[in-house]
C-alpha cells in the first residue's frame, strides 16, 4: 500500500524538503522559516509514498525521515514526519522507521539513536526502542532514544552518492 525509499531525484529531494517544512515550521512551530541544519548536507533522506493508486489531488510524498552518519557506526534519524492527512493510517511512521534503521544497519549501523518529541515517545518504545535521557529541544521535551538494532536486520540497499553531494560535485 505505500513504498518507502530513498529520495533520489530533484523532485522527490523537493516534496521531501517541503513536507518537513510544512510540519516542523508550518504546523509544529517547531522552527522559524525552515528546518534545515547542518545534517542535511550529510543525512540520507527518506520518503513514503502510496505505492499502487496514488489518490488524486493528494500528495506524493506522504512521509519523511532522515538519516546520517555522525561517525563510523554511529547513525542518527530524524525529522521524522507524517503529512496530516495520514496520520491516522498508523503504518506510515512505523514503515519510516523500519527502513531508516535497517537501511543504516544495512550500512554497517552499529547503533542508532534519535531524538524522539515527548508525545511519540510510547509509539517508539512499542518499535523496540528504549530511552537513554530525557532532553530539551527548541524548548521542547524529547528523548534520546536507541534503536534494538536486533529488530531491524540488514537488508541489501546499496549505498548512494548522497544527492546534494552530487550536486555540488556538477
Amino acid at each position: 500500500m505505500y513504498q518507502f525509499n530513498l529520495a533520489t531525484t530533484p523532485q522527490e529531494i523537493q516534496a521531501y524538503f517541503a513536507l518537513r517544512r510544512s510540519i516542523f515550521v508550518e504546523e509544529q512551530g517547531v522552527f522559524a522559516g525552515n528546518d534545515d541544519d547542518e545534517f542535511d548536507a550529510i543525512a540520507y533522506p527518506i520518503i513514503a509514498t502510496p505505492s499502487l493508486f496514488p489518490i488524486p489531488h493528494s500528495p506524493t510524498i506522504i512521509g519523511v525521515v532522515r538519516i546520517y552518519e555522525s561517525q563510523p557506526g554511529l547513525w542518527y534519524g530524524g525529522r521524522l514526519g507524517v503529512h496530516p492527512d495520514y496520520r491516522r493510517v498508523g503504518q506510515i511512521g512505523k514503515g519510516l522507521i523500519y527502513k531508516a534503521v535497517t537501511t543504516a544497519n544495512t550500512w554497517g549501523c552499529q547503533r542508532f539513536l534519535a531524538t524522539v518529541q515527548l508525545q511519540n515517545v510510547r509509539f517508539f518504545r512499542r518499535l523496540h526502542w528504549q530511552s537513554l535521557k530525557e532532553l530539551t529541544i527548541c524548548d521542547r521535551p524529547h528523548h534520546l532514544m536507541e534503536a534494538d538494532l536486533a529488530h531491524y536486520p540488514p537488508g541489501t540497499e546499496v549505498r548512494p552518492v548522497l544527492p546534494f553531494q552530487s550536486q555540488e560535485a556538477s
